[in-house]
């Protein structure tokens, strides 16, 4: 991939420092009706993308939906990205804030019970594995975490612009999350839960290293990290989600049971047993709000070497 000048790299930064600012003045509502406006061009205009969405949709809704709500799903997966965005930029002054707690109990009637179990299975365990979905919001998970007092580290890819990846990375260290950078992590991984705390990942995305396991009715090439550690260090894989309620303005969670490794005979069968079980509370999610779903992604994408990553696991 070509190196960014150094002019693109300050005139992306500028670029979306303005936009953070101007994100931070303007209300909820009008956050809504912006996300909406913009994230419908998104689907206008990025082809490439809106195509990868709906051929998803077909095939994870095969039988299902009609080509209609195919299409209305992927219209409002772009909306909802947007706004996701736009959540991220609006509440990263109320985590920081003392009544954030607070305030993060009022946006769900469900959210205390929610982060109570959360932070009951971490405590029993003395620190398991929490993965989420590109789903809902995302971001808000070990924000909430932290308040919580669940001391987390959360896996993240590295970004191509070092000014915009410091402007995120202040953002998750100042409410308390551990960053560790995705490339060579899972030494850190090992070492984070030898300590006793929590791990976050985002295990839903296509990944050469990965296994070829069920998600939607189609194999999809999964990382094994969150199984292997488990197994590793016999601690849980937890399922967690935050998404919007119907009004869109308010949320609600998802915590899934523990995942726990079992006695094997073959430790690829028993990674492959977890990962699947993993993408099984996923996908359930999932099909509840599929237009909260990052569908624009090529989750299902074929590996030429695949086999080849396969045979070294």
């Amino acid at each position: 991939m070509k190196k960014k000048s150094k002019f693109i790299i300050l005139l992306e930064y500028a670029a979306i420092s303005s936009g953070v600012f101007l994100v931070t003045l303007l209300p909820t509502g009008a956050l809504k009706w912006l996300s909406d406006l913009i994230g419908d061009l998104f689907y206008g205009l990025f082809r490439s993308r809106r195509e990868i969405a709906i051929s998803n949709l077909r095939h994870a809704f095969k039988n299902e939906k009609n080509d209609y709500d195919i299409k209305m799903i992927a219209r409002g997966c772009c909306r909802s990205f947007i706004l996701t965005a736009f959540d991220i930029i609006k509440f990263r002054r109320i985590y920081r804030r003392p009544d954030a707690l607070h305030t993060l109990r009022k946006m769900g009637n469900n959210i205390d019970g929610l982060l109570q179990r959360a932070k009951d299975i971490h405590d029993k365990t003395n620190g398991c594995i929490f993965v989420s979905p590109h789903f809902g919001n995302w971001e808000a998970l070990p924000h909430a975490s932290s308040l919580y007092g669940i001391p987390l580290s959360v896996v993240v890819r590295p970004m191509d612009n070092p000014y915009l990846e410091k402007l995120l990375y202040q953002n998750r260290v100042s409410t308390g999350q551990a960053i560790i950078p995705k490339k060579n992590a899972l030494f850190v991984l090992h070492r984070t839960l030898n300590i006793g705390k929590s791990i976050g990942i985002l295990p839903d995305q296509s990944t050469i290293k990965g296994i070829s396991v069920d998600f939607f009715g189609r194999k999809a090439s999964t990382t094994p990290v969150p199984a292997m550690l488990a197994i590793s260090h016999n601690r849980p894989v937890v399922v967690v989600a935050c998404y919007r309620k119907e009004d869109s303005l308010n949320y609600d969670g998802f915590v899934s049971d523990p995942i726990w490794p079992g006695t094997f005979t073959s430790y690829k069968g028993e990674i492959i047993r977890i990962t699947n079980a993993i993408n099984a509370e996923m996908e359930s999610i999932i099909r509840r709000y599929p237009e909260q779903y990052l569908w624009v992604h090529k989750r299902w994408k074929v590996y030429e070497d695949q086999r080849e990553a396969m045979s070294s696991f």
